[in-house]
């Protein structure tokens, strides 16, 4: 219950909404990426994980959400997500505070940004692929 009375920020803070209707903070650390996509986040693995992420240049690499579609919301500046969609790349393009795009399960996208930009994602937690 103490948690529930505690203001938190995305800049250190990500939010795992669980299956049964449930939420709770998950404080960000240094190896929580390299956890999660070893795998050993296993209690993440169901329902939904919200994160927050500043860029300041293109993604380097390619995701997929096999189990789920993702939400991604503009905070601040301009951004070009590239989906592979029936073999072609289609871009879309986010730059109003605001704006969002709702990438579809198993659709491959990456970004490439036009300024620095801040996003939060809603994303599946299970099965996510990376590729080059």
């Amino acid at each position: 219950m103490t948690d529930v009375l505690r203001a938190r920020h995305v800049h250190d803070t990500h939010v795992h909404f669980g299956d049964g209707g449930g939420a709770y903070a998950i404080d960000v650390t240094p190896s929580f990426w390299p956890d999660l996509m070893s795998g050993k986040l296993r209690e993440l693995e169901q329902g939904r994980l919200m994160t927050y992420g500043e860029f300041a240049k293109d993604w380097d690499s390619w995701e997929m959400h096999p189990n789920g579609d993702e939400l991604v919301l503009l905070l601040s500046g301009s951004v070009t997500f590239v989906l592979e969609l029936d073999g072609k790349e289609h871009e879309l393009l986010l730059n109003t505070t605001g704006a969002f795009a709702i990438i579809p399960r198993g659709t491959w996208h990456t970004a490439r940004t036009q300024t620095a930009c801040t996003m939060l994602f809603i994303t599946p937690g299970q099965g996510t692929q990376h590729r080059s």
